[in-house]
């Protein structure tokens, strides 16, 4: 969820994992399908096909924007000072002391330990690659279910990493987009993700569209989606026939989650909820054929988090016998630091050590074909649903505040995209 906070605040304490072992856990890893190889690969730069913001002159004019919002990730070791630079400014997600000062020491101070993880994962974020993928396949879907909308085009707002929502909005006008979606890439919704990203489109519209030329709607949570659901589901079920036949039905999945401090879960931040259903959707669809936990990553600091946390249920259910886990990042959508370094590298020596061998990692949903068509048909219901004159261009929940919250910018964000 915050691009592994945990990573990007504090100095890694483990050593760097050998070759010999980085290759033994790579080859524990589940793969997405049969037919794909275990070991995934991922973009060390920006990706070299066009991006999502350029403006093709062949493409016919889009009708319909679809703006994917995500918090993005630095494409190579040039871009680390600034994504964290950005990342620390941002008081909805870190609130600090003289947040301006404290964002350039912190982010002065870890960008070449956090270049060090980059560059153990291939030199930079492959977050971009994937969701321009994404987002280029679902547009050919929607163009086809969805004529009467067509032609569509996707914009990538990431966060705090390039293309940022200004890069995106400037696209948008230059071309002549009137109908528009927020699309958060975060099925379960919280006030550190969605919110925040919320909160900046709404900030950079007053300025660069004040006229409000652009009609928005908002999607801001999808986290039962039957086509969600499917596709964690099958990507279980491949990393699960990675395992001998007699032990597969034994297999702990293990579904991780990026961990929240307890005081957002206190002030009524609906994301722990609708991650465990999330979980529970896709067990029922699997018939629950396995025993599974639901288990929380990335948590940072002296303060009280949401557990249990991840690395040590691997370790504490070692210890019970069970060899046998696989790893479920069941918040994520594509591949990124969180699941390249934190679950495969960090957590994959931690288990190497204490001699669990049977741990391995269901495959992120990245450029699924099934994960793909539940993106468009996503907006496909969306956009039929807000159609009608009277729609409400967000959802009842999104509406409504966490009952803790003290941001006014969350007030007025609400505000500006209900009319």
């Amino acid at each position: 969820m915050f691009q592994s906070t945990r990573s990007l605040l504090r100095s890694v304490s483990a050593t760097t994992p050998t070759t010999s072992l980085r290759a033994s856990w790579s080859r524990q890893l589940a793969c997405t399908r049969p037919a794909l190889s275990s070991v995934r690969s991922f973009s060390t730069t920006r990706p070299a096909h066009k991006d999502a913001q350029d403006t093709g002159t062949h493409k016919p004019k889009p009708k319909t924007g679809i703006v994917l919002m995500n918090l993005g990730g630095p494409g190579g070791q040039n871009e680390v000072h600034d994504f964290l630079l950005r990342l620390f400014s941002d008081g909805d997600l870190i609130p600090l002391p003289m947040q301006s000062y404290a964002a350039q020491f912190i982010a002065k101070r870890r960008t070449p330990k956090i270049k060090e993880q980059y560059q153990q994962i291939g030199g930079g974020s492959p977050i971009r690659k994937w969701t321009t993928e994404q987002g280029t396949a679902m547009e050919k879907i929607l163009d086809k279910i969805s004529p009467e909308t067509a032609p569509h085009k996707h914009y990538i707002a990431f966060r705090y990493a390039t293309p940022l929502t200004p890069e995106a909005l400037e696209a948008m006008k230059a071309d002549g987009i009137e109908r528009a979606v927020a699309f958060t890439q975060y099925p379960q919704y919280s006030c550190s993700t969605t919110g925040s990203s919320m909160n900046e489109l709404y900030r950079q519209l007053q300025e660069l569209d004040p006229q409000r030329k652009m009609k928005w709607s908002v999607i801001d949570r999808w986290f039962t989606h039957n086509g969600l659901v499917q596709a964690f589901a099958n990507h279980i079920e491949a990393g699960l026939e990675q395992y001998p036949a007699e032990t597969r039905d034994k297999v702990i999945v293990l579904f991780s989650a990026h961990s929240l401090p307890m005081e957002i879960v206190n002030r009524g931040d609906s994301y722990p909820s609708e991650v465990a259903a999330t979980v529970e959707a896709v067990m029922k669809k699997l018939n629950y054929r396995n025993p599974y936990r639901l288990v929380w990553q990335s948590q940072v600091g002296p303060k009280p988090w949401l557990g249990p946390k991840t690395d040590k249920a691997i370790l504490g259910l070692g210890e019970k016998g069970h060899n046998d886990q696989l790893l479920v990042p069941i918040a994520f959508t594509s591949d990124h630091i969180e699941t390249l370094f934190e679950l495969d590298l960090e957590y994959g020596e931690e288990a190497h050590k204490a001699g669990i061998t049977g741990l391995k990692r269901a495959e992120s949903l990245n450029a699924d074909p099934v994960f793909i068509q539940a993106m468009a048909d996503i907006v496909k219901t969306h956009l039929d649903d807000t159609a009608p004159a009277g729609s409400s261009p967000i959802s009842k929940q999104f509406a409504v505040r966490c009952p803790g919250c003290t941001n006014d910018t969350c007030k007025d964000t609400r505000e500006y995209f209900k009319q």
